[in-house]
């Protein structure tokens, strides 16, 4: 268990948000989940993710027990970029689910990876055994995968400290009015269209998007985006609100994004310190075949 009295300093915050700066190696919405499932108790008592916590509160979070992996291995193709005892480092491909869900219980990443490796760590739970973070179905590209519980948390407090490189490659509509720029941008539920995110006017989640357009050319863009956070949806959010949608996307893009039969969405290249030796290590992935076709329709200079 970990008891945690509220400073002067921190008091008069959201609990989720107290918790997210006291335990970095919790992501926020894990500790959401474990304060809903009641794992949090505040002065003693259950309590909600939005209640706000003051000076000399008691706060005490119990880790639930580590869920046996219910996910079947399956025999699946997996392009592996990198591995060792602790971590995993792949090339994703588009068109797989990360993880066992409504509608998805197998041919997902999880279940492939069950069968590559001999163990995975549990943080995650019985679904989602060994991942530290996520790129979406249509999205492909780089992910680190933890073989181990310390190596989970490691990862996870590297990606709440933003110490971790993330870049992405995004085909998008038209020719950006900068070569480079920042999207600096809260991101939030859209209030209306549930499965949408969209730019917070008042509440949401800070986002930071760092953009260079690399190649333009025949009303198409390639552009390198950095990422600076990682919210949901985060750069296809940040893109639209441009003007220049991901080419693909139709969630955001509407008639814009064309006709792909993806997202054209690509993560890239991805660095971190390795949690058991501490050296600093950088991953490429390829970009796959239909990106890289997507990517001939830019005329050469």
């Amino acid at each position: 268990m970990i008891k945690l009295i509220v400073p002067a300093e921190q008091a008069r915050q959201r609990l989720d948000r107290f918790l997210a700066q006291a335990l970095p190696t919790f992501s926020r919405a894990r500790l959401q989940t474990l304060i809903r499932d009641g794992f949090v108790l505040l002065n003693g008592k259950p309590s909600r993710p939005r209640d706000l916590v003051r000076t000399g509160d008691t706060v005490e979070l119990r880790e639930p027990e580590l869920e046996k992996v219910e996910a079947q291995p399956e025999q699946m193709q997996l392009d592996v970029i990198f591995e060792d005892d602790d971590l995993l480092v792949l090339n994703k491909p588009a068109g797989i689910v990360m993880h066992p869900g409504a509608g998805h219980r197998a041919h997902t990443l999880v279940n492939a990876l069950l069968a590559h490796c001999a163990n995975l760590s549990g943080i995650g739970g019985k679904e989602r055994p060994g991942i530290v973070h996520r790129l979406d179905k249509e999205t492909s590209g780089a992910l680190v995968i933890a073989k181990n519980d310390a190596t989970h948390r490691d990862l996870s407090s590297q990606f709440a400290a933003r110490t971790m490189t993330k870049i992405y490659l995004a085909l998008v509509a038209g020719t950006l009015r900068k070569s480079s720029g920042v999207i600096d941008k809260a991101i939030a539920r859209h209030p209306v269209h549930r499965q949408r995110m969209s730019i917070a006017r008042r509440q949401g989640r800070s986002a930071k998007t760092e953009y260079r357009v690399l190649r333009s050319g025949g009303d198409i863009s390639l552009v390198e985006c950095t990422l600076h956070s990682g919210r949901t949806h985060q750069i296809r959010v940040h893109l639209h609100h441009l003007g220049h949608p991901v080419l693909g996307d139709k969630l955001y893009g509407g008639k814009r994004a064309g006709d792909y039969p993806r997202q054209m969405l690509h993560a890239w290249k991805l660095t971190f310190r390795h949690p058991r030796t501490g050296d600093m290590m950088s991953f490429e992935a390829p970009v796959p075949r239909d990106f890289a076709e997507a990517m001939r329709q830019i005329p050469s200079r």
